[in-house]
């Protein structure tokens, strides 16, 4: 069975809430936006493909990136799965609620869920200032996990980023991470290079944390 969460009741400090899911993404992104695609093969197998998703989806992405989850809070679970049409074609009066049932990892943090929030501490830079963050979506489909989430406070960056593994019909593992990010405004602008640099430096730290070569 195929599940796509989404929650979007709380505020985030963009518009284009979803982009990751264009497929588009990188030819037509969100004005202002810079968008960003990068892919590494994590291996082959159900077993690799069922480890790499239990640590993804207990935030193993991050935590191997440098950051600490803090913070973490289950928002209030109302789950959106798109509008629901009758026979007639017209969008039923009473949509369905969709009920996602809680998972946790063998240590017993909560699975990543549409509607958490969190924020993520770089690990060991005491005055470093969180970045608190929402999942705005989750994908949880038999050969394909993962979630987003968009930016909600004071930060560099303005924007979402998305995290998706796949086990792909040749049995390969691979995971995937999307952004479409802005420099915020003021004069934060001034240090958009630096911004870009230190970005793709995380992105490089992000594609590693579940690669079996460097755990």
């Amino acid at each position: 069975m195929t599940r796509r969460s989404t929650f979007t009741d709380q505020s985030v400090t963009y518009g284009a809430i979803g982009a990751t899911l264009d497929p588009d993404l990188l030819r037509y992104p969100p004005a202002g936006f810079r968008p960003a695609e990068d892919s590494v093969k994590l291996g082959s197998g159900r077993d690799r493909f069922d480890r790499a998703a239990e640590e993804l989806m207990t935030w193993g992405v991050q935590k191997g990136a440098g950051f600490e989850v803090v913070d973490v809070a289950p928002g209030t679970g109302a789950q959106y799965t798109g509008i629901t049409y009758g026979p007639d074609g017209a969008p039923l009066a009473d949509q369905p609620s969709a009920r996602v049932e809680q998972r946790y990892g063998p240590d017993g943090t909560p699975y990543v869920g549409a509607g958490m929030t969190a924020t993520l501490k770089p690990r060991g830079r005491r005055r470093a200032r969180g970045i608190p963050m929402l999942v705005v979506y989750v994908i949880d489909e038999p050969e394909r996990v993962g979630f987003a989430y968009g930016t909600t406070g004071d930060a560099p960056e303005s924007g979402e980023e998305s995290f998706i593994l796949e086990h792909r019909d040749d049995d390969t593992v691979w995971l995937t991470i999307r952004s479409v990010l802005e420099p915020r405004g003021g004069i934060r602008r001034i240090f958009a290079p630096a911004i870009r640099r230190r970005r793709r430096e995380l992105t490089t730290r992000e594609l590693r944390a579940l690669h079996p070569a460097y755990a």
